[in-house]
């Protein structure tokens, strides 16, 4: 299970309800670019988009996913990039794997992601930290490297960047 019913609706209402909740994609818009350049592919998915300012500044179409915003929550297709930018340490625990599997399952050649180590400055409805999941750089590797390889990785200020590839080529046919 990606998300439960519970924690969709939360987010769902906390998207609607905060302008400023769901927008730093558009952070990563020059690295995102560069390596589509690198690729020589327009075939990019903002996974978990948010508000997909990560899309309003590349110059051509993308896909955006988040199953949390009624404009994004169409499954994607795998990517030649996938960008998971701001989205992992939201994710609920006991979804963790189920979404780093999908994740793998939608990455052709790179996974660049961005994951927050340290508690947000909001609040979900419920009370609780809007980062769900908070720890160390170490312990998101133990997660992600069963399921890819480490090209490039930088931690600091409470986060981390890492440039993945998948170990396995997806299948074209993603019924997740």
């Amino acid at each position: 299970m990606l998300i439960t019913p519970e924690y969709q609706t939360l987010q769902s209402q906390f998207h609607l309800e905060r302008p400023d909740y769901g927008i730093s994609g558009s952070k990563h818009v020059e690295p995102i670019l560069n390596f589509s350049k690198k690729l020589n592919t327009r075939d990019i998915l903002d996974y978990g988009c948010g508000k997909a300012t990560l899309q309003k500044g590349i110059p051509f179409p993308i896909q955006n996913y988040d199953p949390c915003t009624e404009e994004y929550n169409r499954r994607p297709q795998p990517a030649a990039i996938v960008v998971c930018t701001d989205v992992l340490e939201h994710i609920e625990i006991a979804c963790l794997k189920d979404v780093l599997d999908d994740l793998a399952n939608l990455t052709k050649h790179i996974l660049f992601v961005n994951v927050a180590c340290r508690p947000a400055k909001k609040f979900l409805p419920d009370g609780r930290n809007a980062h769900l999941i908070q720890e160390t750089p170490n312990w998101w590797l133990t997660w992600l490297l069963p399921r890819f390889t480490l090209h490039s990785f930088q931690a600091s200020n409470g986060e981390f960047t890492a440039l993945l590839m998948p170990l396995q080529i997806p299948s074209e046919t993603n019924n997740v």
